[in-house]
């Protein structure tokens, strides 16, 4: 269970090095300000979320305030030939704007949707004091009277979910490669939330169709409604009411309410089992043993001999089956039910970089951070009935 700790390589420890300051892209006193953020009323809801926003922001605001005529005029007047496409949150338009030609992608949410005034709030706060190449832009936003819509860069390739879960037949699959690069941004882009940002930011809701990729397909966070705020100080955890995706929220958070960064550790986890095996973490359409990702691999993950039966067929077998040992591995830890036992996301960034890398793990001397046997790594001292993990 330990192959993290006693295996760090000296790339991470350069990663660590030259990591940049969090004071280069905000002012941590105005990402604490909103820990705690509430309206009196319906009234100052709608009168005065635009002051709010610029009150708790303390100046750091860098998204542009759009009016909802500059918004219907880039996205014509939100047209259905503009739909990019729509969830419980409201819709997303293809936008050009006025003047700068900038092509983006334009959120309106449904006034009676999942997304209320104050995860519209959270959510412009933390994407403008947060930067890194592994978020997502936010352009501006838009609090006109009941409106409340948000405008991003556009990703090209639109979500992860779009390229990877219940793909049509004839659309080509992603590759191995290209989807431990995808898994390495997003892991990315939690290590900044949890390691750089002051106090740590707890994203609460990673799950593919957040996980939005551009042209190269590389990868960025969005829909930051739900982040909270982490523990500070001596305090292990933070209460609250549990939100967030089905499936994808770690156990003890789903029981209790307690929230860790090792809660987005396992949500990651949940990911990239996905991303592995091709499969959905909660899908009614398969038999009944096999509707849930998670009971599914558990006993899996305990027996090399079944390790590519994990894989996803699309991939026709086009991988290398020790990279594959590895990429379960990661998972396996990120999936641990003590929330204790996880790595921190910057050991999983570690080890999936070396993934991406695509670099020649066919010798066993070049197997990364998860170099020799024991709980938790395969172990190729064994012929057969190995384990990932113990149990």
């Amino acid at each position: 269970m330990n192959c993290f700790q006693c295996c760090m390589s000296e790339e991470k420890v350069k990663r660590k090095s030259s990591k940049k300051s969090v004071k280069e892209h905000q002012e941590p006193k105005a990402l604490s300000s909103f820990a705690n953020i509430s309206f009196k009323s319906d009234n100052s809801r709608r009168r005065y979320i635009t002051e709010e926003i610029k009150k708790l922001g303390k100046g750091n605001i860098s998204a542009q305030v759009f009016s909802f005529g500059e918004l219907s005029t880039a996205t014509n007047n939100f047209s259905q030939d503009n739909l990019l496409g729509e969830g419980g949150f409201g819709r997303v338009y293809k936008g050009i704007l006025e003047g700068t030609n900038q092509v983006t992608a334009v959120k309106q949410l449904d006034r009676n949707g999942f997304q209320g005034n104050r995860e519209f709030l959270v959510e412009v706060l933390m994407l403008s004091l947060l930067h890194h190449p592994n978020l997502v832009n936010l352009v501006g936003y838009c609090a006109d009277g009941d409106q409340r819509i948000l405008v991003y860069e556009c990703m090209a390739n639109g979500s992860l979910e779009d390229h990877l879960l219940d793909i049509p037949p004839d659309k080509q699959c992603l590759d191995w490669k290209t989807r431990m690069k995808i898994a390495e941004g997003a892991a990315k882009g939690l290590e900044y939330l949890h390691e750089t940002a002051s106090p740590p930011v707890i994203y609460r809701d990673f799950k593919a169709s957040n996980i939005l990729l551009d042209e190269e397909f590389n990868s960025k966070l969005s829909d930051f409604g739900l982040a909270k705020l982490g523990p500070t100080g001596d305090k292990s955890h933070v209460s609250t009411r549990v939100m967030g995706t089905y499936g994808y929220c770690a156990p003890e958070y789903a029981l209790t309410g307690q929230l860790t960064t090792k809660s987005d550790v396992y949500s990651f986890g949940v990911v990239f089992l996905e991303i592995i095996t091709g499969r959905r973490v909660i899908d009614n359409a398969r038999p009944t043993a096999e509707q849930n990702l998670i009971t599914w691999a558990q006993p899996l993950f305990k027996d090399r001999r079944k390790f590519t039966l994990m894989a996803d067929p699309k991939l026709e077998g086009n991988y290398s089956v020790k990279a594959l040992y590895q990429a379960l591995a990661v998972a396996a830890m990120c999936l641990q039910e003590e929330a204790g036992t996880r790595p921190l996301i910057s050991d999983v960034v570690t080890a999936i970089e070396f993934l991406a890398a695509d670099k020649d793990i066919d010798d066993d001397s070049n197997l990364g951070p998860y170099s020799g046997s024991g709980e938790g790594s395969p172990d190729r001292s064994r012929n057969d009935g190995d384990k990932i993990v113990g149990g």
